[in-house]
C-alpha cells in the first residue's frame, strides 16, 4: 500500500506511525461508538475550524483571558508545527469535520523536554476514546523526535483531562517549568518518556 514506506504499530496505543519518504507521519483509525475518527497532522485548512474548538473550551474552562493560550500567537496558525524541528500538531477529524487537536514542541528553557499544548477537543468528542488515543500518538512520537520529558501545564477545574494525564502516568510537580508564557495554569504534570502504555 505505501511501497518503499515503513509502517510500525504500537499494539499498547493503537497507533499506526508511517513513515513517508523519511518523513514521520501518524495515521490512527478510532473505532468509537461504530465511527470512525482519523488523527492525522494539521493541515492550513484545519486552522479555523480547529481555533473554533480551542477558544469555545477556553471559554467553557473560564480560560478565555490573558495568561492563558486565549492570546497565543499562533492560536490561528498553528500549522506552521514541524516534525523537523520538534513540533507536531495533530488533529481528530470524523467525517470531515475537526474535532479538536493536540501538539508538543520544545519547552523553552528546559533540555530534553516537550510541551503537551493545546489539547483540546469538542464536547461531542470527549469521553470517547479520542483523548487517550490523541495522547498516545503524541507520547509515541515524542520519543521519535528524541524527548525523554513531557511536561504539561492545566487548570485545577479540568478534572476529567487529569484524569487521563494521570493515567498515561503524568506526575504532579509542585511547581511550572520552562517558560510557557501561560501564567494562568494552576496544575503542572511531568512525564518521563521510559515506556509505553498507560499507567505505568
Amino acid at each position: 500500500m505505501f511501497g518503499d514506506d515503513v509502517c510500525h504499530q504500537s499494539l499498547l496505543t493503537g497507533v499506526v506511525l508511517i513513515e513517508l519518504r523519511g518523513v514521520n507521519f501518524l495515521a490512527v483509525i478510532l473505532l468509537s461508538n461504530g465511527r470512525e475518527v482519523n488523527l492525522r497532522p494539521l493541515h492550513p485548512l484545519d486552522e479555523t475550524a480547529l481555533s473554533r474548538v480551542i477558544r469555545a473550551a477556553l471559554v467553557e474552562f473560564g480560560a478565555d483571558r490573558p495568561g492563558f493560550a486565549w492570546q497565543d500567537p499562533e492560536l490561528d496558525a498553528m500549522s506552521k508545527a514541524d516534525a523537523a524541528s520538534g513540533w507536531i500538531y495533530l488533529v481528530a477529524v470524523e467525517g470531515g469535520n475537526v474535532l479538536g487537536g493536540a501538539g508538543i514542541g520544545p519547552l523553552s528553557g528546559v533540555d530534553a523536554t516537550c510541551e503537551l499544548q493545546k489539547m483540546y477537543l469538542a464536547p461531542s468528542a470527549r469521553g470517547k476514546g479520542v483523548g487517550w488515543r490523541l495522547m498516545g500518538s503524541l507520547l509515541e512520537h515524542a520519543r521519535v523526535l528524541g524527548y525523554r520529558w513531557v511536561y504539561l501545564e492545566t487548570l485545577s477545574g479540568m478534572v476529567a483531562a487529569q484524569r487521563l494525564y494521570r493515567a498515561w502516568g503524568f506526575l504532579k510537580i509542585e511547581r511550572p517549568l520552562g517558560q510557557t508564557g501561560h501564567g494562568g495554569c494552576d496544575c503542572w504534570f511531568l512525564k518521563e518518556l521510559h515506556g509505553i502504555g498507560g499507567a505505568e
